[in-house]
């Protein structure tokens, strides 16, 4: 009897084990499930954190509503910063310059997936409005405003300009376009570079205050890419709930709202043209 008593008393624990095993095994399945469906989408910071929070996070719970996935706005507190991200693989899909896509493609490997279509990024040079300065040489000696080392069109093509002219300056870096713009305005810097994108998105109490002094030749825009640990449907759902916004009013508004007008299709090559110009700033970040 007490032989039967025992055998009863291990098979209820082997019940309670395995029950309990069994819902510990579930409960993993899904919260790993739940992280897989969590994305992070990480924007270059051109402007303040505040602002792109305002401009992003609207689309990003658009998108995450088309694609049934929780896609999260993040972004960095400088330029550097988030290059360091990017290159530590930190964005499911991140929003990059053109210089940016060129390095991050190589490693971690990022793919572009979307860009303006039809467009051409151009850097700008900005001064006061009332200043006297008529032409980039006048600039010879000065310190002027960018917003980091590696920022493409406001920083990279605006120096090197300036460079083969023969125009010494002495440039501050001071984290984001924003910053170039009121810098500028306020008449800290006598004159900073920016993209014609950005400078019509500022404020216009500060932009009212600045002039274009000087304009880039154009280069193929800002990448849309994704991490290569991205599965293929995840992306291709991600592309389609992006394209799709411009069958919706509200798509539309927010696209709009980022001065997006045609966005579309992209590959690699797209960026040839950045890539012909040989620039090595962060050549070392891929040792």
């Amino acid at each position: 009897m007490n032989l039967i008593m025992n055998l009863i008393k291990l098979r209820s624990h082997f019940l309670v084990v395995s029950c309990l095993c069994s819902t510990l095994i579930t409960a993993n399945v899904s919260a790993t499930t739940q992280a897989q469906d969590v994305l992070t989408l990480g924007i270059v910071p051109q402007q303040s954190a505040k602002v792109l929070a305002k401009l992003w996070t609207p689309i990003c719970e658009y998108l995450s509503e088309k694609t049934g996935m929780k896609i999260i706005f993040s972004t960095a507190k400088d330029i550097p910063t988030f290059e360091k991200r990017v290159l530590a693989g930190e964005y499911d899909i991140a929003y990059m310059n053109p210089y940016h896509f060129t390095v991050f493609h190589q490693k971690p490997g990022y793919q572009a997936i979307a860009k303006e279509q039809k467009k051409r990024i151009k850097g700008i040079v900005v001064v006061p409005k009332d200043s006297d300065i008529k032409e980039l040489q006048q600039l010879d000696g000065q310190t002027l405003a960018f917003p980091a080392p590696a920022a493409f069109a406001a920083s990279v093509v605006p120096r090197a300009k300036m460079r083969a002219d023969g125009i010494n300056i002495t440039p501050k870096y001071v984290s984001s376009h924003d910053s170039v713009y009121l810098g500028v305005a306020r008449g800290f810097f006598p004159a900073g570079g920016g993209v014609l994108r950005t400078f019509n998105n500022t404020d216009s109490a500060v932009r009212d205050k600045l002039k274009v002094l000087w304009t880039t030749p154009g280069y193929t825009p800002h990448a849309l890419a994704v991490h290569p640990r991205l599965k293929s449907e995840t992306v291709d759902n991600i592309r389609t709930a992006l394209f799709d916004m411009y069958n919706s009013e509200e798509g539309k508004k927010l696209l709009a709202s980022v001065k997006f007008k045609n966005l579309g299709p992209a590959d690699s090559s797209d960026w040839d043209d950045v890539r012909a110009l040989d620039i090595k700033l962060l050549e070392h970040m891929l040792n």
